[in-house]
């Protein structure tokens, strides 16, 4: 089978190697369908991409594939395959089953502290092999699971090539202040928006919410949130220390990925083993269910905030910000 650029396939038509089965999803630009490969029947999760929907476009896709041939972790999607054929460009990703993380939490009728922190731990592992690579993901979010968590999402990763990062980028509910303040950005993003995971992991709602979404991006900016009662009453004091050091508002000052390895809710015996479940999985069933998801979490009107602060993003052919933010939220 002959290689285009960047390892592509040349193919005529993806149905000579795939029979495909059923569609998973759909992005502003973009479809995923569950595929069977026809020689192995692996299944995989095909992500199929339009060539002419793609014009303008192409430095995104480029980048998502960069970042993806790079990586190899067991907590992160791999990328197994890419064809191109006259009309379409495809990516074969490893298929992650399971459901979404908080279906599970409700699904399993018993939830701990300590089961909060080895999920947390799993995500570390691999946003620490990710930066150690010199790649910053910008758009970490709730994970998908398997018989271990998988992060996924790269179409807005970024490998650094030496210098910040500036462009307006990522989900606004996870979006770090400096990020929303158009200030030059690294690797510490992705620890924010881990901050934001384990908090949401721990009492079952986000740290960060309003109806209005300036008043949204004004809490996250003054990194203003609380551990209310009665629903952090039980949740240790090393859980909330771990989570103020990621939620740090100058990123300077929030923990490594290394450090936060070190930390004694992650790697120590400080996590509680006192069952949360039943205020966690209604806070979950309260709080995220997809309509509300959506509201809270509006892509439009982060971009929206971003043009209102009259600064623009770099000048660099990786981003279609409005379209590539778009994408990942319409995945939801």
């Amino acid at each position: 089978m002959p290689l285009g650029k960047n390892g592509k396939k040349k193919i005529e038509d993806i149905n000579m190697v795939y029979n495909i089965k059923e569609k998973l999803g759909a992005g502003a630009f973009s479809e995923v369908v569950l595929a069977q490969e026809k020689d192995s029947e692996r299944l995989v999760a095909l992500k199929c991409i339009p060539k002419k929907a793609l014009r303008g476009k192409e430095a995104v896709v480029e980048n998502e594939i960069a970042v993806l041939k790079k990586i190899a972790h067991k907590n992160i999607v791999a990328l197994e395959d890419i064809y191109e054929s006259p009309s379409h460009l495809y990516l074969a990703m490893e298929l992650v089953t399971g459901g979404e993380l908080f279906d599970r939490i409700i699904e399993r009728g018993y939830y701990t502290e300590k089961d909060a922190s080895q999920l947390v731990r799993q995500i570390l592992d691999a946003l620490q092999y990710l930066h150690n690579m010199g790649i910053v993901h910008r758009d970490l979010k709730v994970p998908w699971p398997q018989n271990e968590l998988k992060l996924g999402d790269f179409g807005l990763s970024k490998i650094e090539d030496g210098g910040m990062m500036a462009t307006a980028c990522g989900t606004p509910g996870y979006v770090a202040p400096e990020l929303l303040e158009q200030k030059p950005y690294g690797k510490a993003v992705d620890v924010w928006a881990l901050g934001v995971i384990s908090y949401i992991l721990l009492c079952g709602y986000p740290p960060f919410y309003d109806e209005n979404d300036s008043e949204l991006f004004n809490q996250i900016i003054k990194a203003e949130y609380e551990f209310d009662s009665p629903y952090w009453d039980d949740i240790s004091e090393s859980a909330k220390d771990f989570i103020r050091h990621l939620l740090e508002r100058e990123p300077e000052k929030r923990l490594t990925c290394e450090q936060a390895l070190q930390h004694p809710w992650i790697s120590g015996d400080t996590a509680l083993e006192r069952d949360i479940h039943g205020s966690v999985s209604e806070q979950i069933q309260k709080n995220f269910a997809r309509s509300q998801w959506k509201r809270a979490f509006n892509a439009t009107s982060f971009l929206r905030h971003i043009t209102k602060m009259g600064q623009s993003a770099e000048a660099d052919p990786e981003e279609s910000t409005v379209e590539t933010v778009q994408e990942e939220k319409d995945k939801w």
